[in-house]
């Protein structure tokens, strides 16, 4: 077991997938090839994030699977290449391996042009998120946080809709001001514990003074990354002018490095601050659970509307992630690991839609359960796993972030119920638009059950989404210890304060 443990397990399968890209950029000069390399690999790095899984101890709330090595020097500081997992991270870590292959699958036949380059893209990505997810330095944090900026402009912009430029240029410009304040945060919390090592930051009481610049300056980046009211705007055109592959990549993965951002840095390492500006993530949630919800039932364009369902599901992560209580950080790790599947499991329904007619517009369809009624089913589960239905993964996290939030402000936990029931509304006028009613239009007649490739992409999704509903104990025993740990240090330290 302990030569086992020796493994740098973690880099392995962080750079794996920069090792397929090599090989697709240096192999065969055939799409088919790349897209069989890439695949493989996406396999191969899933099977040893499994393992890492399986050797993780919950019981242990501290880093597990450290690696440590010094990296580079600038005078008295230096930089470290430092990885480790924790309760909150290591479901993150397989969630994004967990996503690859599906991704490959999806992209198998609709995208036709560049298929090479589409691949190494995919990779390098995969790399940038499971890497900033097991981050233990806050450089090595900064760069792959910011690494996934080039791979999805890219992917965006060469390979997107119509208004593939402009959506790339604002997703690409959006998110990189809101960083550079987090990287001015950094630099003085790094300059203030003499380190980059972000487990001695997380030990360490902050000026109190330090702390709201701080954590308005995390604020910045994250709550652009989550996407949080106001600054979500970026999203809807992103995700109407990528393809299905980086809809679901966008939506499953890279949204949650905002709420993992607002957990890991925001709260653990500025705890009083956080309690601070408590009321602000109230208010600024709560606006982002109704407006958005009303604002998707307004939608003609269903990638818009799904994007605008993301908003509000955000909503509840960021809602619970401030409340500061075991029952709330728990929800909100819940709801971020349901909508990694579910929302992507609806974009894919989209693109399975798209292909077909090359229209995402709700108008355009209608009946479309008498003539694919796999397709339909597979819809209806991940409708329902939206809405939050018992029994499916959307269920769980919502009940425990509105739990949390009830314990602490019971006016918050009003207006997320509103959010329950607005999501239902909106969800639900989808489904009976796209699937229910005549089927009348010629060529929506013409449509065709799900292919094998799409079958393989649905199904792990929908086994997990039903996983998840009923055994819940699967993902949250695993969670559960450092959420309490990080909810019970944030209480003591805000306690105690500092001058």
């Amino acid at each position: 077991m302990n030569n086992l443990l020796a493994i740098p397990w973690l880099s392995i399968v962080t750079f794996l997938p920069l090792l397929g890209a090599l090989l697709v950029l240096l192999g065969p000069k055939n799409d088919e090839t790349a897209r069989h390399i890439a695949f493989w690999t996406s396999l191969l790095t899933l099977a040893v994030s499994l393992l890492i899984l399986f050797g993780f101890d919950p019981a242990n709330t501290g880093f597990q699977f450290v690696e440590e090595a010094k990296w580079l020097s600038f005078g008295k500081i230096s930089i470290l290449y430092k990885k480790g997992v924790d309760g909150l991270s290591i479901w993150f870590v397989v969630a994004s391996a967990f996503l690859m292959p599906i991704c490959f699958l999806a992209a198998w036949e609709p995208i036709k042009e560049k298929v090479r380059e589409f691949m190494i893209a995919l990779l390098i990505l995969e790399t940038m998120m499971i890497g900033m997810f097991c981050s233990l330095d806050f450089i090595l944090f900064y760069i792959f946080f910011e690494g996934v900026l080039l791979p999805m402009f890219l992917i965006i912009g060469i390979w997107g809709g119509p208004g593939r430029v402009h959506a790339s240029y604002r997703f690409f410009l959006y998110t990189l001001l809101g960083s550079v304040l987090m990287l001015l945060a950094i630099i003085a919390m790094c300059v203030f514990t003499g380190t980059t090592d972000m487990t001695v930051a997380l030990k360490t009481d902050f000026p109190k003074s330090w702390q709201n610049w701080l954590w308005l300056a995390f604020l910045a980046s994250f709550a652009v990354k989550t996407p949080m009211w106001p600054v979500h705007t970026w999203l809807p055109y992103a995700h109407v002018e990528a393809p299905t592959t980086g809809s679901v990549i966008l939506a499953g993965i890279l949204l949650k490095m905002g709420g993992y951002g607002f957990i890991r840095l925001s709260l653990q390492m500025l705890p009083q601050a956080s309690e601070t500006f408590t009321v602000l993530m109230y208010v600024l949630s709560g606006i982002a659970i109704v407006a958005t919800s009303l604002t998707a039932l307004v939608q003609t364009d269903m990638k818009r509307l799904i994007a605008y369902s993301s908003v509000a599901h955000m909503g509840y992560v960021t809602m619970g992630t401030f409340t500061k209580n075991q029952q709330g950080l728990e929800g909100a790790v819940m709801v971020m690991l349901s909508h990694t599947l579910v929302s992507s499991a609806l974009f894919l329904v989209v693109g399975v839609l798209y292909d077909r007619l090359h229209s995402r517009e709700i108008s355009r369809y209608g009946g479309v359960v008498n003539n694919m009624p796999h397709f339909a089913m597979y819809a209806m589960l991940f409708t329902l796993a939206s809405v939050g239905l018992p029994g499916t993964s959307g269920f769980i996290g919502e009940f425990l972030s509105m739990q949390g939030a009830f314990l602490a402000n019971t006016w918050m936990a009003a207006v997320a119920g509103l959010g329950v029931i607005l999501g239902a509304a909106y969800m639900l006028w989808l489904y009976r638009r796209v699937f229910f009613g005549p089927l009348t239009k010629p060529d929506v007649k013409e449509m065709t059950d799900l292919t094998w490739k799409e079958y393989a992409a649905l199904a792990p999704l929908a086994v997990l989404v039903l996983v998840m509903g009923i055994q819940p104990g699967v993902f949250k025993d695993v969670i559960s210890p450092t959420m309490k740990a990080i909810a019970d240090t944030a209480h003591a330290r805000i306690a105690g304060g500092v001058p």
